[in-house]
């Protein structure tokens, strides 16, 4: 069930699809930005990190899923649009990478510009409350949109739930602006039992989150 789940969230909404890292000679910005993204370093030994290169000038969403029909229009990618409609591109312009633990898979970007929070929070409220499909011949998928409270004052955390085969499973969002950078994240919950290191949702995520935006702002 949360294989299930987790390939028809990543049909939703996976953030993999607004990444924006080039290849390229690490100039300003992108000094700057691979001083402010967390490494291997960062995290406890046996956990999974991979950096996540993109070809230059790749189109937002290029080789992934197109995005599921929903009810009301345009709610299974209206985060990721929110994203990619404000996104600057260039080398040097964002950083990508996933973090894999037992129980948790959850991939960060890190971004040289601010995300636009008011326009992300409009569309969640929105997307409260709507139903997906795999097909429009399929039963509409229940799924619905929930703010959680954050430690982080600036930081916009959702719970997104998808009710499938009468179990309920979620997958969390994070956004933040440091500055005039920004951190966004998603995470899965994904158990590995190859992964040594135990990880548990939301918390371990939101760990992380924190983690990140303070990086950035020490950069």
């Amino acid at each position: 069930m949360v294989r299930r789940f987790a390939a028809a969230a990543v049909l939703l909404l996976v953030v993999s699809g607004c990444g924006h890292t080039v290849t390229g000679a690490a100039t300003w910005p992108g000094a700057r930005l691979e001083r402010a993204v967390l490494t291997a370093g960062d995290f406890p030994p046996g956990v999974q990190y991979d950096r996540i290169t993109r070809e230059p000038g790749q189109a937002d969403g290029a080789g992934g899923p197109p995005a599921m029909l929903s009810k009301p229009a345009g709610c299974s990618d209206a985060l990721t649009r929110v994203i990619a409609e404000s996104a600057e591109r260039g080398a040097g312009s964002a950083a990508e990478y996933v973090v894999a633990y037992d129980g948790a898979r959850m991939v960060f970007t890190v971004l040289t510009w601010p995300l636009d929070l008011d326009r992300l929070a409009a569309a969640a409220e929105r997307c409260a409350t709507f139903e997906t499909y795999f097909d429009p011949s399929s039963p509409g998928i229940p799924m619905t949109t929930n703010r959680m409270p954050s430690p982080r004052a600036d930081a916009l955390v959702y719970q997104q739930t998808m009710r499938l085969a009468g179990a309920d499973n979620s997958v969390y969002f994070s956004f933040e602006n440091v500055g005039a950078m920004a951190v966004y994240g998603i995470a899965f919950p994904t158990p590995n039992p190859s992964v040594t290191v135990k990880g548990s949702l939301p918390q371990t995520f939101l760990d992380i989150a924190a983690r990140q935006a303070d990086r950035i702002a020490a950069a």
